[in-house]
Parts: C-alpha cells; structure tokens; sequence
C-alpha cells in the first residue's frame, strides 16, 4: 500500500496545473548577472521535498524551487558522473567528446562486448563554460568533485580562476577532515564536515568576488559514497525513518540535508550581500539516485526504474532547479524534456556570451522556457553509453521523442519502446506492438550516433559465456 501512495503523491505532485506560464512581470537587472552553478553527485529524482520525498528534509531547495522554475523532466546527459560533467560544461554529448564513462570505468575484460578506448579526460583544447565566461568578463571558480582528468587536466588548466578540492578521484576517503584531498588544504580551525567546508569555500568566494560578475562551479562530494554524516542529524533521521517506506537510510538521509544546509547557507549570503536580485542559481544531480541493496539500500527513485548506471528513467531522470531573478515565475514548473548539454548555451544567453564559432554545441537554450515565451526546436534528446556498469547499464544507446523513449542494447541488438506519458516505471515495452514507431525511433538513435560520431563496441574475441564478468 505504501509503494501505492507514493506512486499517487508523485503523480500528483507531477500534475501541478502549469498555470500562469506569461512571460515573467519584471525585468532583469542591467549588468551581467552573477551565476552560481551547484552540482550534486547521484542525487535521485525523487531526493527532495519538492520532487515529493516525505523523508529527507530539505527546505532551502523547496524554497528555492518556489522562487523558481522546477523541470520535472531533466535529465543528465550519462547514468555516471564524468559523462554528464563534461556535458555541462561543454555544451555536448559525451557521444561527440568520447567520453563516454565514468573514470577510469569498469572493465569487464570477458564479457561479450569490447568496450572503446573513450576519453578518458577533458580536453584542454575542448571550449567550456569557464572559458566562455572569462571572454564575458567573468571570474570563475570550481570548489568540488572535478574527476575529469589527472592533474594536467585540472579546472585550473581548463579556464576557471581558482580551484578547490578538485581532483582526479571521484569521491573522497572520507567526509571528515582530515579529507586528503590534494587541492584542498586541511585546516584545523574549519569545518570538519567536507559538505560544509566546500560551503564556507564558496562563501569566501562570492564575499571575494561580490563586486564583478563571477560563476561560481560547486560540484558537491554529496552525497555519493563513503555514505558519512553528522551523528547528530543522523540520530534526528533514525527516530523517524520507517522501515517499510522507500526512502529510509538515516544516513543518506543527513546527507542529503548537509546539501540543503549548503543551498541555504549560499542563499543567505546572497541575501547579506544583496545579490540575491542578480544571482542566478541552478541545482541539480549528475545521474540518478544511487540504490544499493539489501540492508545497505541507499535511495529509492521510485516510481522510476532502476538507478545510476542502468539504462532506465532511474539512471538519468535527475531534479532541477533554475531561479533566474526577474525571469523566471515563482514556483513555475516545466514539464519539457531538458538535458545537461543544454546548460552550456543556456548559461552563455544569460551572461551574454559568445560561443567560440568552432566549437560544435549539442544542446539548446533553455531560455524560451525559462521565460515561458516558445518551446524548444528539437525533437529528441538521446544517450550513449558503451560500457558495462555495475548498476545495471549493459552498453545501450537510448533517445527520447516526445513521450516515448526507445532503448537499444548493443550486446543483441534487442530494442525496448515505453511511452512515458502512460508508463513512467517504463514496465510495458512497446517495441513488439508499435513496430513502426520503434523502428523510427532507432532509426533517428542511429543517426544521431553517426552525426556525432559516437565510438562504437566491438565483439570481444575473449568473451566467456561463462563467466562474462
């Protein structure tokens, strides 16, 4: 009965009438306005209160939501981090980058597919946003989780002005200091939990920079694994988790408030430094909620299939937050499919910036959205991921039209067709009763992969039946 009535409070959380969709009343203000950019790392679709958890508590986000936009369907542009980071920040689908898994990956040296030899960094040469704001007058830091590289390939080398905490690892040792984090020198008189130093980073940042436009990059740690926490806020989720709901992990749960706390704390400060009015802020997740098992499940992306690494919903359905002060309605929603290529060019129409003419841009403009004015040219939005990943994924490719979306599994070639609309739990595949329609589907999914010129998996001549893995 419990999994019945949160499929219910989703849905209806989901049908919010999208009235008053205008274009906003107010004008934004003159100047270049300040962007502040704050990335979670395997935050599910359903982790806040305002994407319709009842377990973890976090008010600061649902504020902000009510200020702004929320995008009930974004979506990261990989099931794993690297892929989606890179995404972001360049405007393309890691198909074009060839870097196309997380890294360094997972590698199954006998199973059926030869995975390609991808990328396994971001391309100094490679235009991103940094760069692209700098030319804008911008400074621009990146305090966080980076793991695009070793260090030649660090934020530093990459255009941002400072860099903190960001590295080649994708996630710390430990979220208590000492964190032995090479960019991030350890200080005794700070913040001993590693969400909030990154916080008290990033304030010193905007307090530094409050007199020009800056950008400011937060990659947050949290909450991937080590699954750590602040005992105290951990106690508060122990006394009210329940044992048969969904979303009960205390711990993962204090997590996910120590992200909160973060938001507000950077909210406030806007507000003490009355930037608020021209501080435009974006939150959201760079795959899906991290599951688990067993005694040790951490999350629940229910009523979306599966979690990070798997081809499904679950994988990549990530929230999204956008307040653009003066443009954006409070407590608007969109229902229009977005992805992490799109905050590139979306990012360079707020700040007025120029994209580098050579530099082949994936994504399109969220803008007519943001302003409630037009909708999107594109027809689809598509994945590639030619790996292997614990958490399901098994070298897929996969495209969203409208309401359906198709999945192609490279290892048979099998394909998997649900219409999102009537099936969000993608649990009725369609691919043998709308054979025309998933014939098309694969069709675009194959062009799209040529157009970009997306690397391929190859029969493996070591595969065994056997032991694939």
């Amino acid at each position: 009965m419990k999994t019945a009535r949160n499929l219910i409070a989703v849905a209806a959380l989901l049908l919010v009438p999208l009235t008053g969709f205008s274009a906003g009343e107010k004008t934004a203000p003159a100047g270049k306005p300040n962007i502040i950019f704050i990335l979670t790392d395997d935050l599910g679709w359903t982790d806040l209160g305002c994407f319709g958890s009842k377990f973890y508590e976090t008010p600061n986000l649902d504020r902000l939501a009510s200020q702004g936009m929320r995008f009930t369907d974004a979506y990261s542009s990989c099931t794993v981090c690297s892929p989606s980071r890179a995404s972001l920040l360049t405007g393309q689908y890691p198909a074009r980058l060839h870097l196309t898994d997380w890294i360094s990956g997972h590698i199954r040296p006998k199973a059926k597919l030869r995975v390609p030899d991808w990328t396994q960094y971001l391309p100094l040469e490679t235009m991103n946003i940094a760069k692209a704001l700098k030319s804008a007058g911008y400074i621009s830091a990146s305090i966080g989780k980076w793991h695009l590289g070793e260090e030649t390939y660090y934020p530093d080398k990459q255009g941002f002005d400072l860099n903190i905490a960001g590295t080649h690892k994708g996630q710390p040792l430990s979220y208590f200091a000492p964190y032995q984090i090479e960019t991030l020198p350890e200080d005794p008189d700070g913040q001993p939990y590693l969400t909030d130093r990154l916080t008290a980073e990033a304030l010193k940042f905007i307090e530094k920079n409050k007199g020009r436009p800056f950008f400011l990059y937060l990659p947050h740690f949290a909450v991937h694994t080590p699954l750590m926490a602040k005992p105290d806020v951990i106690k508060k989720y122990q006394k009210k988790a329940d044992p048969q709901s969904l979303q009960n992990n205390p711990v993962y749960a204090a997590m996910v408030e120590s992200v909160d706390d973060s938001v507000g704390a950077i909210l406030r400060k806007l507000d003490e430094l009355k930037l608020a009015d021209n501080t435009i802020v974006i939150f959201t997740s760079d795959n899906g909620g991290l599951l688990g098992s067993g005694k040790k499940r951490i999350t629940s992306n229910n009523p979306l299939r599966a979690g990070k690494g798997s081809a499904y919903e679950g994988g990549v359905r990530v929230p999204l937050i956008i307040k653009w002060p003066g443009v954006t309605k409070s407590g608007s929603v969109s229902v229009v499919p977005v992805i992490g290529a799109d905050y590139y060019p979306t990012m360079l129409g707020m700040a007025s910036a120029a994209n580098d003419a050579r530099h082949v841009v994936d994504g399109e403009s969220m803008e007519p959205l943001l302003r409630q004015t037009g909708a999107l040219k594109r027809e689809a939005i598509y994945w590639h991921y030619p790996h292997y990943h614990p958490g399901g994924a098994n070298c897929y490719g996969a495209i969203r039209d409208g309401d359906f979306r198709l999945i192609e599994f490279y290892e048979d070639n099998h394909v998997e067709l649900y219409n999102l609309k009537n099936d969000i739990g993608e649990q009725q595949d369609l691919a043998e009763k709308l054979p025309d329609k998933a014939a098309a589907l694969r069709q675009k999914l194959h062009d799209w992969r040529q157009r970009v010129g997306a690397q391929m998996p190859t029969p493996n001549p070591n595969y065994d039946p056997q032991n694939p893995d």
